[in-house]
């Protein structure tokens, strides 16, 4: 059977997006039903590729580390319900530093395709903010808006687009996705 892959967003859609940062494990909390999505996309076959843009590491605010061990923190929570997550691709850059890897340019997700040497296009991507979705559309993944973390704002400012998905959160979406596939 041919691997299926999804590409999630993590502050504001896997975990509570602080408005600031998640500067320790003590501060990560995960979304509303968000643990339980991603106990259902392992269940379902799903490998899951986190893409997010974490600015806090060069404007000197943690580390490359302190995001990693953040990171390990959630991921060996879901690895005990048997979801192993594929890979977490970070992006330290500020907006000025124009690196490649910033959502909304598309760097973070080629990383991930040459890392495992897979395709990411056509794969499902769930997002709060505008720079997901048009991450999402310039891969060529299929996107999804979630109304947490930044969600509503970006409805707000951007407007809802056609035939744009938008879901109240990611068990939402991945109740979707399921439905879909």
């Amino acid at each position: 059977m041919k691997p299926k892959y999804i590409v999630l967003d993590r502050d504001g859609v896997i975990n509570v997006d602080l408005f600031d940062y998640v500067m320790d494990t003590k501060d990560f909390k995960f979304e509303e039903d968000s643990y339980e999505a991603l106990i259902e996309l392992g269940k379902n076959g799903y490998e899951i590729i986190v893409a997010t843009n974490q600015k806090c590491i060069n404007l000197g605010l943690i580390s490359f580390e302190g995001i990693e061990k953040i990171n390990n923190y959630w991921i060996d929570l879901v690895a005990k319900a048997g979801v192993k997550i594929k890979s977490v691709e970070v992006c330290p850059h500020r907006d000025e530093e124009n690196c490649d890897c910033r959502k909304p340019k598309t760097g973070l997700l080629k990383n991930a395709e040459n890392k495992h040497k897979i395709s990411l296009k056509n794969c499902f991507f769930v997002g709060d903010k505008i720079s997901d979705i048009e991450c999402a559309l310039a891969h060529g993944c299929i996107p999804i808006l979630v109304k947490t973390g930044y969600g509503l704002r970006s409805i707000q400012e951007r407007g809802s687009r056609e035939n744009l998905t938008i879901k109240k959160n990611l068990n939402e979406a991945v109740k979707f996705i399921l439905n879909e596939a």
